[in-house]
């Protein structure tokens, strides 16, 4: 069970559940690979992250879900670490499908990449010139809020694919500067590129609130 502000959030807006469930069903349990730098994870959520959130127990023991108010889980710790901070919830809000992309992104490497990659592609896409400092604000926002409604589905599919071949880059060169992590390499292509259902881009999205 998360937070009361994450529950108002979650309950008024339905597709952050599904995106959670989704990265939920990427990741899996517990894991502790030695080729892998991010050590014990359960959840997606490594040791380190969990203990900077508070939690001290045991990796092998940490709860998907919170039971009571306060406690550490991992889904408190994506909404509060992979969505709510690095402001992907507008994101979202705009187009699910796009918002699910980086928040897979974000959980996979953490909110700081994806958060460029988001920035570039909207340059890309809808021939923008943001700043790519890795912060999603109002300006970034109201960039692909306009975009999203000029373009339709089509933005949508577009920025899919800008976001996917920039994370799929991204994986070549890891590989490249670590070998090891070649033995991970499929699996991240299988489960993280394209994994984003292109048939939800068709769906229209909820009006967003313009602040000038």
């Amino acid at each position: 069970m998360a937070s009361n502000n994450q529950k108002a959030a979650l309950g008024g807006l339905g597709a952050i559940s599904l995106i959670l469930a989704a990265v939920f069903a990427v990741e899996g349990g517990y894991v502790n690979n030695a080729n892998d730098p991010g050590g014990p994870t359960r959840h997606g959520v490594t040791e380190q992250v969990a203990r900077q959130h508070g939690y001290t127990g045991d990796m092998r023991n940490f709860p998907r879900h919170c039971t009571y108010e306060g406690q550490v889980c991992a889904e408190s710790i994506y909404f509060t670490h992979y969505i709510e901070k690095p402001g992907f919830l507008p994101i979202v809000k705009i187009d699910p499908a796009v918002g699910e992309e980086v928040i897979d992104t974000a959980v996979n490497m953490g909110p700081t990449r994806p958060s460029r990659y988001f920035q570039r592609a909207v340059n890309q896409v809808c021939n923008t010139r943001l700043s790519v400092d890795g912060l999603i604000g109002p300006m970034t926002v109201r960039a692909w809020g306009d975009c999203r409604a000029n373009l339709g589905p089509r933005a949508c599919l577009s920025m899919l694919d800008a976001l996917d071949a920039q994370q799929e880059a991204e994986y070549d060169r890891l590989v490249r500067v670590n070998p090891k992590l070649r033995i991970f390499r499929r699996g991240w292509q299988n489960l993280r590129i394209g994994n984003v259902d292109r048939n939800r881009c068709s769906s229209v999205p909820e009006p967003t609130a313009r602040k000038d």
